[in-house]
């Protein structure tokens, strides 16, 4: 059974709000993924989880010719139509990404940008096959997520359990529910789907999440929050999952 996690109705105004100038998502990925992502003049993007627009716009400022973007929620697209506007360079689409994105097609982007949302899915290995197959040969995955070591140390248990759990989601009194995964499972979905590695950092927050919420910017300089990565797609074939 597929499990939504999207972000409707309070909660959606909540995370729009908090991905705004929030220390983790603001702050702390986001910044590291723009830094991963490099020049970008002239790409054409896909956001797969775009949430409220936010790397959207980003993008789009930084030169990209064409943002695609894909989410689940339809509070957080309504935000983020709202925060592009009406730029002609930019197509949303409210689609589910535990569904194959069948309507974009092969070999179509040049950057894929997937952020924060990889430890929501289920369907994993099938949404980076997806994302392996509508990059163009050469092009460049750019993913985040919850680091691991971050997830042992706050839900307990084993390090390498890999059991669903429920978070508190910041102030706001709700919670979301994600996988925790090992490094080791992390990295080997994306090399079983094609990808190789270019680059991984563990982001710490900027000096912009001190002004928001000083405590909260120490905790990410004593404990990694996130990790991303930027990935290739890998000219050969894609390798078998092991066992």
């Amino acid at each position: 059974m597929r499990i939504s996690t999207a972000y409707e109705g309070a909660l959606g105004d909540y995370f729009a709000g908090n991905a705004t100038d929030g220390p983790y998502n603001a702050h702390t990925d986001r910044p590291a993924m723009l830094e991963l992502a490099g020049d970008v003049t002239g790409l054409r993007v896909l956001d797969a989880g775009c949430g409220a627009g936010h790397y959207i716009t980003e993008l789009r400022a930084r030169g990209a010719a064409e943002v695609v973007g894909v989410e689940g929620s339809a509070r957080l697209l309504d935000h983020a139509r709202d925060r592009v506007g009406d730029d002609p360079a930019v197509t949303l689409h409210h689609h589910d990404l535990e569904q194959p994105l069948g309507f974009l097609p092969d070999d179509s982007f040049d950057l894929g940008v997937v952020a924060l949302v990889h430890h929501h899915l289920e369907a994993r290995r099938e949404l980076l096959a997806e994302l392996h197959r509508v990059l163009r040969p050469g092009g460049t995955l750019l993913l985040s997520t919850v680091h691991p070591t971050a997830d042992w140390l706050w839900h307990g248990g084993s390090y390498f359990d890999e059991d669903r759990v429920e978070t508190r989601f910041g102030d706001s009194g709700a919670t979301n529910s994600y996988r925790r995964m090992t490094m080791q499972t992390f990295l080997g979905e994306l090399l079983d789907a094609g990808f190789a590695l270019e680059r991984l950092v563990e982001p710490r927050a900027t000096e912009a999440a001190r002004r928001v919420d000083e405590a909260r910017y120490l905790k990410t300089h004593r404990t990694p929050f996130f990790v991303a990565v930027r990935m290739r797609k890998d000219e050969v074939t894609r390798r078998e999952p092991a066992g």
